[in-house]
């Protein structure tokens, strides 16, 4: 089978490309020389079938960032038959050297000028026939984002790899070791193949950053957004929430309640009364789930992202980081894993550090399951989203304090460099395809540890059996007591503990664990969780799930990325003692003032 693999800067639309020609096909996988996670997918080109492997964005392919060297090491290790190099148009007088660096490896190279729909309203004219020859390469302008020149850019690949042949990594290392010097003949083929004719007047673009950027009104107008885009969630995801949850009682009281009657009690209790239960009222969330990825994907492919990086480099370099942590923040919004692995972009280990520390406190989707259902069985519909505001910012302010206390131990000089794309109206496919591959990404990961968690679960708060379920005599209510004195200061009481275990395992187990424990589901859970703890309590708890310690592929990314068991360790010991200070704190002074 042969190999192709997609290589370009950030920012260029190398995944929007990715995501139009793989479709829902596209996997994570580790390769050969690389001790990372790359995305590839396997798919049809003309009547043969093609590996694809996207490359993480770079700038180039002797520079000093783990991304880059990522690159350089599948590069090294990986025979190839086709590097696709994809170039913004419109800045292609900055990155040409790239292609160049990769003709000079003797790769077969498939030319893709991207962006061509902006390029020309912004007075980018190439010369695709004179490019071509002077790279000895040929070349297709395309718009990934609307699918413009897509067929021709597919039929070209086919028409290239038809005559390629492999190029082995031993070939590939030996010329990576060469020091290129492509400056000059850079300019030249610019020269020659490219008129730079930049139209006069302010762009959209520069009127909107006017407004979004500015130094008093840029930040509070970000926060406002992301609040506005809580309460949208919220607004849409409540009816669908309903009509899910609906939907499985329905199922259960059909198909599942007449096994009562068929199977063992202890059986059907654990996979009824258990797993299903408990698979149940996660599932019932999965629709606000979708929507809060379709929120931040349109955040994200707006080009709004990058700005807020801009607006807070400010404030993050006081605390010893730069524009980029804040972005890694962000991401972390969606998982801590890829936002980890997000920051192979800095070049100096200590900003790494720094950033990998801060991290864990932000508020991942599968935390955002556990306040969502919290939130809604304890709060009234108009609280609601300013709970989970508050939650956000707490998460934000956690993790700038930490980094402010720890910027002497981490402490870096490295430059923050930073590229603003103009802002995009993102197409409602390339939001719907990246919405559903990070919900996939999300659903495959969390129903593995959702299982096992909640037959876990089940069985500790079942055995020995012939004692009350979930009571003091079972293994669960053993554990529970052993912990009550170190979480009771915390308004958390026995069954809550035991919620919190296996939340350590993954968080999205937390809503199983509690349906099992009580032995409810779906509304029935709600209104038990009402009765069982008022609002202090649930915000404590809230708030030491936010800030306990992360999820096992969190701790494992931790670890692999940092290269270090003492800082993994830091990592874990802080996060503990924050949330138990603050969940503490603010129990103990609610009860004092009466609430």
């Amino acid at each position: 089978m042969k190999r192709i693999a997609l290589l370009g800067m950030p920012n260029t639309g190398k995944s929007t490309f990715f995501n139009r020609l793989t479709g829902a096909s596209a996997r994570v996988g580790n390769w050969p020389g690389v001790t990372v996670d790359l995305l590839g997918a396997k798919v049809l080109v003309g009547d043969a079938m093609v590996e694809v492997v996207d490359l993480p964005g770079i700038y180039d392919l002797h520079g000093f960032s783990d991304d880059e060297r990522v690159v350089r090491e599948f590069l090294e290790n990986n025979p190839l038959d086709l590097v696709v190099v994809i170039l913004n148009t419109t800045q292609i007088d900055r990155q040409l050297g790239l292609a160049l660096q990769l003709k000079e490896l003797g790769i077969p190279i498939l030319m893709l000028l991207n962006m061509a729909d902006e390029a020309r309203k912004r007075g980018v004219h190439v010369d695709i026939d004179r490019l071509s020859g002077s790279l000895e390469a040929p070349v297709v302008t395309l718009s990934a984002k609307y699918g413009q020149g897509f067929p021709k850019a597919l039929e070209m690949l086919r028409m290239v790899l038809q005559d390629s042949r492999p190029v082995s990594a031993a070939w590939l290392r030996a010329q990576l070791q060469q020091d290129d010097r492509l400056q000059v003949e850079m300019e030249h083929i610019l020269g020659h193949a490219v008129e730079l004719s930049r139209p006069l007047g302010e762009d959209a673009t520069a009127r909107l950053d006017r407004v979004l950027l500015h130094p008093w009104f840029g930040l509070p107008l970000f926060f406002l957004a992301v609040f506005l885009l809580f309460q949208l969630v919220y607004t849409l995801g409540a009816p669908l929430q309903d009509g899910t949850a609906w939907l499985l009682e329905q199922f259960k009281g059909l198909a599942l309640a007449p096994l009562a009657g068929v199977l063992p009690a202890f059986l059907y209790g654990l996979l009824v009364e258990g797993l299903f239960d408990g698979l149940g009222t996660v599932a019932s969330f999965v629709p606000i789930i979708v929507l809060f990825f379709l929120g931040m994907a349109v955040v994200e492919d707006s080009g709004y992202l990058s700005r807020a990086a801009f607006i807070m480099d400010a404030m993050m370099s006081r605390l010893g980081l730069d524009g980029r942590s804040f972005v890694m923040l962000l991401m972390g919004f969606g998982c801590n894993v890829p936002a980890l692995m997000g920051t192979r972009v800095m070049r100096t280990r200590a900003m790494r550090l720094l950033t990998m520390l801060i991290i864990p406190f932000s508020l991942c989707s599968a935390r955002l399951q556990v306040f969502l259902f919290l939130t809604t069985a304890l709060f009234a519909p108009a609280q609601a989203p300013l709970v989970l505001f508050s939650l956000y910012m707490v998460s934000f302010l956690l993790a700038f304090l930490t980094a402010w206390l720890f910027r002497g131990r981490y402490r870096s000089e490295e430059p923050f460099v930073l590229e603003l794309p103009p802002y995009r109206l993102p197409t409602l496919r390339q939001v719907f395809m990246r919405g559903w591959l990070e919900v996939s990404h999300f659903l495959r990961r969390a129903t593995t540890f959702i299982i096992i968690g909640v037959v876990l679960v089940w069985l500790l708060t079942h055995l020995p059996t012939g004692v009350m379920p979930a009571g003091p005599e079972t293994l669960a209510g053993h554990i529970g007591a052993l912990f009550e004195p170190l979480l009771a200061p915390l308004g958390i009481d026995q069954q809550l503990t035991v919620a919190l275990m296996f939340g350590f395992v993954a968080k999205e187990v937390l809503i199983g664990a509690l349906a099992v424990i009580y032995g409810a589901s779906g509304d029935a859970l709600m209104g038990v969780m009402a009765t069982r703890m008022d609002w202090v309590q649930a915000y404590s708890f809230m708030l030491f799930t936010l800030l306990y310690t992360p999820c096992l592929s969190t701790v494992a990314t931790l670890r692999s990325e940092s290269r270090s068991g003492g800082f993994t360790l830091l990592a874990l010991g802080w996060g503990l003692l924050v949330a138990w200070l603050v969940s503490a704190v603010f129990y103990q002074a609610a009860r004092l003032l009466g609430f």
